[in-house]
């Protein structure tokens, strides 16, 4: 959406939203929550990550976790094999997440059909198996312990991972918003014409998978140096899986929606360990209402509401301008545009 009162209500909204997250740990109070708000944020960058990229382009990654997994691992050879500082975790996991991206996406991304989503999968489960393969290296089943923190204070530490989830995703919309966005959401619509129109469609899709990957790393790094050891764990299809519905759950290619979903199920598993044993069932059948139910997601569309009533409100107050059919055309064709892409689920 280009609509400058949309703007200004989104950034508002996110100050909002990142306030109440800020304090809700002094509010509360507790290590516990500060421990789940810190895992929801992580899961934040990751859930975006996967968005601007499949969500934008209609090419499904069932690998992400595979630049997750690349970029636990190098903070964690980074800081207790080479001696490195935890700080310096950071860049690197970003840039080997990027070089796997590369190899990756390059040979597949060329090809239409499945084959990009399947070596991404295939790709997670063989760096799971080599990670216990090479047990001498990687620590096996244990993985690498003894990783130092980035921050002594774990609330500091939350507050340094929400700060870099605001950025990530600052970032990722302002992408999804541009010329660049607007190419990928084209291209997720019809590569043919955008080949026809002479794109690079190809240089595109690999470069935003290098994006994707990079703040996957970076994730990957902060979940590390969170958790001060990795696992093969972190490889696994399940956490490309829970991902995926994090992003299906806040809404498909809305970037800010990932995020709701991403703290909305997060927040929603912990509440229902109280449950015992009814706790899977529970989440199960929510998550297949809400994917049953509200198709384009539950986050994105409800903002979405909310901040169309906003902007009517702002509107209604002030005087409307007598309307100029001639000149006017060009502004209906492209509101009509807007109204076709928020029809085909773009909340952005």
């Amino acid at each position: 959406m280009n609509n400058p009162r949309y703007r200004n209500i989104d950034r508002a909204g996110a100050i909002v939203a990142l306030g109440v997250l800020a304090v809700l740990p002094l509010i509360f109070g507790g290590r516990y929550l500060v421990g789940v708000l810190t895992v929801a944020a992580i899961y934040g960058i990751w859930a975006v990550s996967w968005d601007f990229m499949s969500g934008l382009t209609g090419r499904e990654n069932f690998g992400h976790s595979l630049f997750i997994g690349v970029g636990a691992y190098t903070a964690g050879f980074m800081n207790t094999v080479f001696g490195f500082g935890p700080w310096w975790s950071l860049p690197a996991s970003m840039l080997v997440a990027v070089v796997f991206s590369l190899v990756m996406g390059i040979p597949t991304l060329r090809l239409k059909g499945p084959y990009f989503a399947l070596a991404m999968l295939s790709g997670a489960v063989i760096m799971q198996r080599l990670m216990l393969i090479f047990w001498e290296y990687t620590g096996g089943e244990e993985g690498i312990q003894g990783i130092e923190p980035l921050l002594s204070s774990p609330l500091h530490f939350y507050w340094f991972v929400l700060a870099m989830l605001a950025l990530v995703t600052a970032l990722l919309v302002a992408l999804a918003r541009s010329n660049w966005g607007l190419i990928l959401k084209a291209i997720r619509g019809d590569e043919a014409t955008c080949l026809a129109a002479g794109l690079n469609i190809t240089f595109y899709k690999i470069a935003s998978l290098a994006i994707s990957a990079a703040f996957a790393g970076l994730g990957g790094a902060l979940y590390a140096h969170y958790q001060l050891q990795v696992s093969p764990q972190l490889f696994a299809v399940v956490t490309s899986i829970t991902i995926i519905t994090m992003v299906y759950v806040g809404g498909m290619a809305s970037i800010y929606g990932a995020v709701g979903g991403a703290l909305l199920l997060t927040l929603m598993t912990e509440l229902l360990r109280d449950f015992g044993e009814w706790r899977l069932m529970i989440y199960s059948l929510v998550l297949i209402a809400i994917l049953f139910f509200l198709p384009t997601g539950l986050v994105a569309p409800i903002w979405q509401k909310v901040r169309q009533r906003l902007s009517g409100r702002s509107q209604g107050a002030q005087p409307q301008a007598p309307a100029k059919p001639a000149a006017s055309a060009g502004k209906t064709g492209r509101s009509a545009l807007d109204g076709e892409m928020v029809g085909k689920g773009e909340t952005i």
